[in-house]
């Protein structure tokens, strides 16, 4: 791909936040220091923090707030972004500070090349943090049954970066409404055979 053709890409970065208070500013700062055009779509999923009155707050024509009326999950909030992301590229960010956003680069980078399709951001690759027993053992298994039931080798199917193409995920009707989101699109993504990536 000429660089002309990848200056011109844009991505759409989804937000679902929920009693973030504490943290949204910040990743809305450190998402919008990335050098990549973009925009920021983020969906609060009836948070009873003061996470939404600080949204209310926010005035940028890069960034497009909805709200849902009542709790419906992390799938849902997900679900709402998806049909409102006009970039070439989407990607799911966290509102915790879990995921730093200056890896976009390095997300993007393999369908920039045409080499994928979809791109997760594994936690489990080279340096990472430290994680809760529990919470590795269990995402482990689920990698584990993803790995055996489609015959790949994803190291972390459960993580909160997943990158698409546009059409792709625009074109996987997602249906889940909580967690059950991150099974569901890795299902679907190798059901339909697009190329999967993992950084």
């Amino acid at each position: 791909m000429t660089c002309q053709a990848r200056c011109s890409l844009k991505l759409s970065v989804l937000i679902p936040v929920y009693n973030e208070k504490n943290t949204l500013l910040d990743i809305i700062r450190r998402v919008e220091a990335v050098p990549v055009e973009k925009e920021i779509i983020i969906v609060d999923d009836f948070s009873t923090d003061g996470t939404r009155e600080i949204m209310k707050g926010i005035d940028s024509p890069d960034i497009r707030i909805y709200f849902h009326p009542h709790n419906r999950g992390k799938g849902a909030a997900i679900r709402t972004a998806i049909p409102h992301a006009t970039g070439d590229i989407v990607l799911i960010q966290d509102a915790d500070l879990e995921y730093d956003p200056m890896d976009y680069p390095k997300l993007i980078a393999p369908i920039l090349d045409g080499r994928a399709d979809v791109v997760y951001g594994s936690r489990f690759l080279g340096t990472h943090r430290a994680f809760l027993f529990w919470h590795y053992v269990g995402n482990k298994f689920l990698s584990f049954l993803t790995n055996l039931l489609y015959n790949t080798m994803l190291t972390d199917m459960e993580t909160c970066y997943k990158v698409f193409r546009a059409d792709v995920i625009k074109g996987l009707n997602l249906k889940s409404d909580r967690f059950q989101i991150e099974p569901e699109i890795t299902a679907k993504i190798f059901k339909k055979g697009y190329k999967v990536f993992e950084v």
